[in-house]
């Protein structure tokens, strides 16, 4: 790593599976007790040259580390939280509860994110875009 070669230093899935003493769950605050299959990410990279760490290990390490108790995020991200829970119990991390709401989207399904080009209310605002207009762009009805 410090010479600076491309490397991936990734999770040996099996290996870790082995490690586990029972049932993988989470609690998730609308469905209630959710089994895992981390399984289907495979042999994850938890980190490579241009990211130390990944989102993953990044982001249970975090909650670990500041005491989080509860994690709210979109449905895109609920596949992850079995991944998720298998790296809190592997490193022997608390497991904090789940939400995940569902996302604004356009009247075509698609997500009304910035990483998916969706406008910003600060550019519907300096195009002078009415609140119906931004409901409706949301998919909400007047």
């Amino acid at each position: 790593m410090a010479s600076g070669e491309p490397h991936a230093l990734r999770l040996n899935m099996s290996r870790a599976l082995a490690c586990l003493d029972g049932p993988l769950t989470f609690e998730e605050a609308t469905r209630g007790r959710i089994a895992c299959n981390p399984a289907q990410f495979g042999d994850v990279v938890l980190a490579r040259k241009e990211v130390p760490a990944s989102y993953h290990l990044c982001v249970t390490h975090d909650d670990a580390e500041d005491g989080v108790t509860l994690v709210t995020r979109g449905e895109d991200l609920l596949p992850a939280t079995d991944l998720h829970r298998l790296l809190q119990r592997l490193m022997n991390w608390p497991e904090p509860r789940y939400a995940h709401h569902p996302l604004l989207a356009d009247a075509a399904g698609r997500r009304l994110s910035k990483r998916d080009g969706a406008p910003t209310l600060r550019d519907l605002s300096a195009r002078g875009a009415s609140p119906a207009e931004v409901r409706a762009l949301a998919g909400f009805p007047d």
